[in-house]
């Protein structure tokens, strides 16, 4: 194996560990903000949202 191979499989083995840590960084993310929206909503507005999707899930 030349260098040029072993320098592109090193690129494409980093190029590959930045997108698993890019989408690990994204759900982290996604994640906290849905707990801030729980935390900041009254127990009638997580009822409201809870019956929306139970209403959704069936009709689909």
């Amino acid at each position: 194996m030349g260098m040029k191979d072993k320098f592109q499989d090193q690129s494409e083995h980093l190029q590959e560990q930045a997108r698993e840590k890019m989408g690990q960084a994204k759900e982290q993310v996604q994640n906290r903000r849905g707990q801030r929206r729980d935390d900041a909503m009254t127990p009638q507005e997580r009822e409201d949202e809870e019956r929306f999707g139970t209403d959704y899930d069936r009709d689909r």
